[in-house]
């Protein structure tokens, strides 16, 4: 292609070019990059490290802290040894609890004629209507506590009618709260079971004045729709997760493998498109009459505003159905393009398979790295001196973290850390998929390609261009650090109620938010010039800024299209992923415990979305390079000498020609 007068020259062949700058042709590239990410690295082990040997950083993460600072099942500095108590029950919504020697269970879930408190377990004497024996949980003694508190029939009656707003509940901000059965959580945190919390709220609601109902229903969890989404997600949690990840996973890895099939990708891209559609309307027509059924029952069971909600949903779907549809008509022939380009990525990501598995081994390194992150935050939170904060409304205190200057800093680059090891393993990811690609295209003997052709690819990343990928994600990671920091203003400035200030910290996180997605799209073309010519960061970002630039509108038009049929193919995968839940959880979770299987599987489908985002990354590298190794190709070869598929010239020639053909004639 020509270029405009003042524009720069597109690039020319390298002498002797015949693919990929082989690993004797290159050098290691942005080592600096290389060095500030191994300090990085380093500098976060020793902090971490130096933490762990000041904190019992270990007991913090595993062993709760009660209301008067002690760790539960511990002893812990000077304060009260309960190592024979190692759970914590909740008493109020505040985080503020009681150490215990185990969860409480019982068949009735719930007395609220019994309180919990900072003291123990409270029955008002005399009290016929107490079903619950006063020893149905060992908690430990308080009595010498410093920030004790205790009940009386004053501060804590138990007569339903006035209990929710006493003192020492407080509509659950207290001292003290109902006796519920629990069940354990995350290292012996004791939870209320939902049912019971259900339970509480009839009771309790048909008991009180009904100007004070609202409150009921508002304060600390007990609101209905919140209790129905919690106790059908507790009854449902083993089915959410493991359709959640293992059927969605399992779903996302044979997508991604029936697409590197010859001939498979038109039709899995035109069946996840209308397929999306078909679920979309079928799901709105389901979900309608299920809301006219409620409607219609006699007597009615099912309240107005879950009615409504559940019809406003079915609106909701059938309109993205519409909007879908048109879009569609409107860039059916850059959507027919972008298939052709797909299929190339296809082709070269089925001579490889192996490559299929790379995200996913990624992904766990990744999460290998979080764990080994937390611990070393957590580490260094425990440092800090715990001191009690008064909450406002209540008449208790809570335990807090008084971090020094140091730690803040620590933190904040903590997450700066964080921030770029995760970008530094998905530039990598990049990297890798980037070369593989590009070395498939510049074959002409695709059957030399294969599994070695990924490991080679691997060990010239990893040996080369570490430090390319390193200098990419610090961009990014120093972006997502500011973001994080504007966020952390955000939250501060809503206490002072000053609208001008959070309109301005609102339009700078949204700039953020774009030059955050812009340095994501240089980097991903600049990974793949650095793939084929071995380029540092600097260099390969501003060969492919003025490469898209000289080819800006097909660039623009096929990524867009590109991005959109893999975003449609992550819904599809997605929501199949959630069609199936909602039929396993509707046919074998018992429709007397859970009120509707609709909330585990919305959440269902938020999980599935991420992996099936996970699997389908892949395909999008890989179209990009394709992408950019034609507009490469077509620059520095003229005609047939080139390496492109003579089907993807095609295309490329057809697709152009109708574009000038529609703008002379307009």
């Amino acid at each position: 292609m020509g270029s405009d007068a003042g524009e720069p020259v597109p690039r020319s062949a390298p002498a002797d070019f015949d693919g990929p700058a082989a690993n004797g042709n290159r050098s290691t590239t942005d080592i600096i990059g290389t060095i500030l990410f191994s300090l990085m690295t380093i500098s976060l082990s020793v902090i971490g490290f130096t933490a762990a040997s000041m904190s019992k950083g270990t007991e913090v993460l595993f062993n709760p802290m009660d209301y008067d600072g002690n760790l539960c099942g511990s002893k812990f500095g000077n304060k009260t040894d309960m190592t024979d108590f190692p759970s914590m029950v909740f008493v109020n919504n505040i985080g503020g609890g009681v150490c215990v020697k185990e969860c409480p269970e019982f068949d009735a879930l719930v007395d609220i004629r019994t309180l919990l408190t900072y003291n123990g377990v409270y029955q008002e004497e005399g009290d016929v209507n107490v079903t619950l024996k006063a020893d149905y949980v060992s908690v430990a003694n308080y009595s010498q506590a410093k920030r004790l508190r205790t009940c009386n029939k004053t501060t804590c009656p138990t007569d339903p009618a006035s209990s929710w707003t006493s003192e020492g509940i407080n509509m659950d901000e207290g001292f003290a709260t109902y006796a519920v059965s629990t069940f354990e959580i995350v290292k012996h945190r004791c939870l209320a079971n939902p049912e019971a919390l259900l339970k509480i709220m009839d009771q309790v609601a048909n008991t009180t004045e009904d100007s004070l109902t609202d409150q009921v229903l508002d304060k600390a969890g007990i609101g209905n729709f919140i209790n129905h989404l919690y106790a059908d997600l507790f009854v449902a949690r083993y089915y959410v997760f493991l359709i959640g990840f293992l059927l969605s996973m399992f779903i996302g890895l044979v997508y991604t493998q029936l697409l590197r099939l010859p001939g498979v990708v038109g039709l899995m891209v035109w069946g996840s498109i209308f397929g999306t559609f078909a679920i979309l309307i079928g799901s709105g027509y389901f979900v309608y009459l299920q809301a006219v059924s409620w409607d219609e029952e006699v007597p009615q069971v099912t309240e107005d505003n879950t009615i409504k909600a559940t019809k406003a949903l079915a609106y909701f779907l059938w309109i993205i159905a519409g909007l879908a549809f048109l879009v569609l008509l409107f860039l059916r022939k850059s959507i027919m393009l972008a298939i052709a380009v797909m299929k190339q990525a296809a082709r070269a990501i089925g001579a490889m398979p192996i490559i299929t598995f790379f995200p996913l081994a990624q992904g766990f390194l990744v999460a290998a790295f979080i764990i080994l992150w937390m611990y070393y935050a957590i580490n260094l939170a425990a440092v800090g001196e715990i001191e009690f904060t008064d909450v406002p409304g209540t008449s208790v205190q809570r335990p807090v973290y008084n971090f020094s200057q140091f730690q803040e800093r620590a933190g904040w680059y903590f997450l700066f850390c964080l921030f770029w090891f995760v970008e530094y393993m998905k530039a990598i990811t990049q990297l890798v998929i980037a070369l593989c690609v590009s070395k498939w295209y510049f074959t002409r003997d695709k059957s030399k390609i294969g599994t070695t052709t990924f490991i080679s690819s691997y060990w010239t990343t990893w040996r080369y261009h570490a430090g390319t990928a390193a200098v990419g994600s610090l961009l990014v990671a120093i972006v997502r650090l500011i973001r994080a920091m504007v966020a952390y203003v955000q939250k501060k400035a809503k206490g002072f109620d000053n609208k001008i200030g959070q309109a301005i910290l609102c339009c700078c996180q949204c700039c953020l938010w774009c030059f955050e997605k812009l340095l994501r799209f240089i980097n991903k073309n600049a990974y793949i010039q650095t793939a084929i010519f071995g380029t540092s960061f600097c260099t390969s970002a501003k060969e492919a800024f003025f490469l898209i630039l000289r080819n800006a509108r097909r660039v623009a038009s096929l990524s867009y299209v590109s991005a959109l049929l893999i975003f449609v193919g992550r819904v599809f995968i997605a929501i199949l992923t959630t069609c199936a839940a909602y039929i396993i959880i509707s046919t074998y979770v018992d429709q007397a415990d859970i009120h509707s299987p609709v909330g585990p599987s919305a959440m269902v489908f938020l999980i599935a979305l991420v992996v099936g985002d996970m699997f389908l990354d892949l395909f999008e590298m890989a179209t990009e390079t394709i992408l950019q190794c034609f507009i490469a190709d077509e620059e520095m070869f003229a005609g047939d000498s080139g390496y492109a598929d003579g089907d993807l010239r095609k295309w490329f020639s057809d697709h152009e020609k109708k574009e000038k053909e529609l703008m002379g004639s307009s």
